[in-house]
C-alpha cells in the first residue's frame, strides 16, 4: 500500500513540475510575442498618459480588474497618479469619480466587457480619452478606443485553454512597460519612490537622516582633554556607548577614546590611573554630518570597521553621537 501511494505521489509531482515548466514557457512566450507588436500605439499611450493633468483611471472586469488594480497602484506609485474604478460600480454612480482632465485605461482580454461598454458613450461625452487593452484588433473597445494596445496571445496557460493565465500575464507586463515608460519620461527618481514609500525599507533608507536618530544633548559621551582617565571612564559607562569624545571648550573634537582604545592600553601595561583624556584619546576620528543620509553614517561604520561615529555641524563642532544599535533600531540596517 505505501509502495503504491508513493508511486502515486511521484507521479503526481512529476506531473506538477511539468505543467509548471509548461505554464512559464507559454507565459514567457506570450510576452516575448508581445514586446515584438510594441510600436507607435504604445508610445502614444506613453504621451498622452504624460500630457493628462488629471489621473489615469484604469478599469477592467473579473481578472483584468484584478490586473488592473495592480496597474493602477504601480502607476500611483511612479509618479502617474492613478486610481482604479470597477466597472459595474461606474455604472451606479462611480463614474463620478471620472473627470474631464482623467484618462481612462480598460483591460478586457475579448474587448467586449459589457460593463465597459456601457459606460463607454459616457466616457465619450466627457472628452476623456480611452485607452483599450485587448486581445482582439476587431472587438467593440478596440474599435472605440483613441488608442488599442494589443495584448493577445495564441494560448492560455490553462490546459483547457479557458481560465486567464497567459493573458493575464501580458496584460499585467504591458501594464509594467507603461509604467516604467512613464517613470522614465518623468524623471522619477529614487528619492521621489521613497517619498510615496516612507514605511517601507527603501523609504526608511533614503529618507532617515542622521538627525532624526542620533543622540545628542546630555546623551553624547564627551569629555575635556585635561578629563582624568577614571572620570573618563564613568563618562564612558554611564552613557553606555562604548566610547567618549574628547573636545575643547567651544566643543570642537580633538579625538575619541573607545573600548578598543582601553584594551589595547591594558594590553601594553601601561599605567592608566595618572592619564588624561588628552593622552588616550584617538586622535581625528572618523565624524559625519548632522544632515547626511542615516544610510551613509551605517556604510561609513561599515567601511571603517566601527560600532559608533561622531556627529558635527555645519562648524565641525560636536553635535551628537550615532552608534549601530541606534541605526538597527530605526530599521536602516
Amino acid at each position: 500500500m505505501t509502495a503504491h501511494l508513493n508511486s502515486v505521489s511521484q507521479t503526481l509531482a512529476r506531473r506538477a513540475i511539468a505543467l509548471a515548466h509548461e505554464t512559464l514557457e507559454i507565459e514567457a512566450a506570450a510576452i516575448l510575442s508581445a514586446k515584438a507588436r510594441i510600436g507607435e500605439p504604445f508610445a502614444q499611450a506613453v504621451s498622452k498618459m504624460l500630457a493628462t493633468t488629471g489621473r489615469v483611471v484604469v478599469m477592467g472586469m473579473g481578472k483584468s480588474g484584478h490586473v488592473g488594480r495592480k496597474i493602477a497602484a504601480t502607476l500611483a506609485s511612479t509618479g502617474t497618479p492613478a486610481m482604479f474604478v470597477h466597472p459595474a460600480e461606474a455604472s451606479h454612480g462611480d463614474l463620478g469619480m471620472v473627470t474631464a482632465t482623467d484618462l481612462v485605461l480598460a483591460l478586457s482580454n475579448s474587448g467586449e466587457s459589457q460593463e465597459i461598454i456601457a459606460i463607454m458613450p459616457l466616457i465619450r461625452r466627457l472628452g476623456v480619452p480611452l485607452v483599450a487593452m485587448t486581445g482582439n484588433a476587431t472587438s467593440s473597445m478596440a474599435q472605440h478606443a483613441d488608442i488599442w494596445l494589443d495584448s493577445s496571445v495564441d494560448k492560455e496557460a490553462c490546459p483547457l485553454n479557458l481560465a486567464p493565465t497567459a493573458s493575464t500575464t501580458v496584460q499585467l507586463a504591458l501594464g509594467d512597460s507603461l509604467a516604467v515608460a512613464l517613470l522614465d519620461a518623468r524623471g522619477f527618481h529614487a528619492d521621489d519612490f521613497a517619498r510615496s514609500h516612507p514605511g517601507g525599507a527603501l523609504g526608511r533608507k533614503l529618507l532617515t537622516h542622521v538627525s532624526d536618530v542620533m543622540r545628542s544633548g546630555n546623551d553624547i559621551p564627551a569629555v575635556l582633554p585635561q578629563t582624568g582617565f577614571s572620570a573618563l571612564m564613568r563618562e564612558m559607562g554611564s552613557k553606555g556607548l562604548g566610547a567618549a569624545a574628547v573636545v575643547d571648550a567651544n566643543n570642537a573634537i580633538l579625538g575619541i577614546f573607545t573600548d578598543g582604545d582601553l584594551r589595547r592600553l591594558v594590553e601594553s601595561g601601561a599605567d592608566l590611573r595618572a592619564k588624561t583624556a588628552a593622552e588616550v584619546m584617538h586622535p581625528n576620528p572618523c565624524t559625519i554630518g548632522v544632515n547626511a543620509l542615516a544610510v551613509d553614517a551605517a556604510d561609513l561604520m561599515e567601511r571603517m570597521r566601527i560600532t559608533s561615529v561622531l556627529v558635527v555641524d555645519g562648524n565641525q563642532t560636536l553635535c551628537g553621537v550615532l552608534n549601530s544599535n541606534d541605526l538597527m533600531r530605526a530599521k536602516v540596517i
